[in-house]
């Protein structure tokens, strides 16, 4: 498996489980994203993007990372063509580092879709601010390992039929969700977290490092 750690422009903690989770990796950074950099003890191998957004007082290392420059005007953002990047050079898993917050609400969003269409292309995929991450869920079964009491909600991006949660304070069996509803969000781990969904695009958001 050849997982790449992409830097986005959102927020961003470092933790223990961020630093496991992008050890080994390789690295490319989307704009702004590059600023992550240091705070992780990272050297991306590329830096992507139309360069509109670049860190001021850039280490000179950083500054020196290979460039792949595109117009600002495009069809497609930083983070989407850095994770193009990622996939040309073999990527079979990812981890979206700042892929929540920022300033932007609509890049944010794109995240989060994107994440759930490469998940049904068969990637591997996890986001993360480091405080908080999503993993898409698509039709079948999945199991979490969050310590009790961890707050997590699910999203759905669509209707979602057959929804089953286990190892939760307020579990679910084999629910009917519409596209919308709030019934799935704001949950507590109890127990191991088991997710099983019929039909339907999801994405599960958990919360391991709360911020106070």
């Amino acid at each position: 498996m050849s997982t790449f750690t992409i830097l986005l422009g959102g927020d961003l903690i470092r933790t223990p489980l961020l630093d496991r989770q992008i050890e080994g990796t390789r690295v490319i950074a989307a704009d702004a994203g590059i600023g992550h950099a240091r705070m992780l003890g990272v050297m991306p191998e590329l830096w992507v993007g139309d360069f509109d957004s670049v860190p001021a007082d850039l280490p000179d290392d950083l500054a020196a990372v290979p460039r792949q420059v595109f117009p600002p005007e495009k069809d497609q953002t930083d983070g989407e063509l850095a994770i193009s990047a990622a996939l040309e050079r073999g990527a079979t898993s990812l981890v979206l580092a700042g892929a929540f917050g920022g300033k932007r609400a609509d890049h944010a969003f794109l995240h989060l879709a994107l994440a759930v269409r490469l998940a049904e292309g068969g990637m591997d995929v996890l986001l993360t601010s480091g405080a908080q991450e999503g993993i898409p869920l698509l039709p079948g079964n999945a199991g979490f390992d969050y310590a009790d009491g961890t707050l997590f909600s699910v999203l759905g991006f669509s209707d979602l039929a057959g929804l089953s949660v286990a190892g939760a304070k307020w579990p679910l069996d084999h629910v009917e969700v519409a596209f919308g509803s709030s019934l799935t969000i704001s949950n507590e781990v109890k127990g191991r977290l088991e997710i099983a969904l019929g039909r339907g695009r999801a994405l599960l958001l958990a919360h391991p490092y709360p911020l106070a």
